[in-house]
């Protein structure tokens, strides 16, 4: 019984999650354009696994993100490729962060042109998964390795990607539930992404239904070793 009550603590430990960990490589300011070399690591690596899971995601054929499907149907009308869709869609995005009177980060700059880059460099080497793994399987390690780079991401502290800031700084100007913004322009991209012929699929519902656990997951993992205080979302 106590085994199950120590389960039960530990998983609510891990799902319940409420504040970012701040750690030894955590910048002190989101603002910082120059941080530590650690920093700047652990900022790279979170993107470039955000990267690798959108990319497995795409292989899988199995459906992706909601922004992806987006990019995906740009990419197939107007005939270029995945990633540089990523990177117009990202810098059209940053554009509407001026009247939200938004200011970007290091890390917002860096999640356009990191993710953008991984996802059109890689994507074409990592089609063989399919002959090797089932796509269900592919959808859920795709989901999973954006969880942990989103949680990785968000522990550098160095500003929010263009989607989730759009998505707080509407919700702060207009005074709106963050979940009401959040559903409302992902199922408008995934529409219009459906429309110009993106992949949706079971992937894209297993990312949605998943990824808030796996980034619980990553943010808690961090603690491990972390006596630091945390900071809200």
């Amino acid at each position: 019984m106590k085994i199950f009550n120590y389960d039960l603590k530990f998983f609510s430990k891990i799902f319940l999650i409420s504040s970012v960990p701040v750690t030894s490589w955590s910048a002190p300011k989101p603002n910082i354009f120059f941080p530590k070399i650690e920093t700047f690591f652990f900022l790279f690596l979170g993107l470039f696994l955000f990267g690798l899971g959108e990319s497995i995601l795409v292989v899988s054929q199995n459906g992706v993100t909601p922004w992806t499907v987006l990019a995906e149907g740009v990419a197939n009308k107007v005939n270029i490729g995945i990633g540089l869709s990523t990177f117009i869609i990202s810098c059209i995005v940053l554009i509407f962060w001026l009247p939200l009177k938004l200011k970007p980060g290091l890390g917002t700059i860096m999640n356009i042109i990191i993710i953008a880059l991984t996802m059109g460099a890689i994507i074409p080497f990592l089609y063989f998964l399919n002959e090797i793994f089932n796509p269900i399987f592919l959808s859920f390690f795709g989901t999973l390795l954006v969880g942990f780079g989103s949680g990785i991401y968000l522990i550098a502290n160095l500003g929010p990607g263009t989607r989730d800031g759009l998505m707080t700084g509407i919700s702060k100007n207009y005074n709106k539930p963050i979940s009401l913004i959040r559903f409302s322009i992902e199922f408008t991209v995934v529409f219009l992404g459906w429309l110009l012929g993106g992949t949706f699929g079971l992937g894209t519902i297993i990312f949605a239904v998943f990824i808030g656990p796996c980034i619980s997951l990553s943010l808690n993992l961090s603690l491990i070793h972390i006596s630091e205080p945390t900071r809200p979302y």
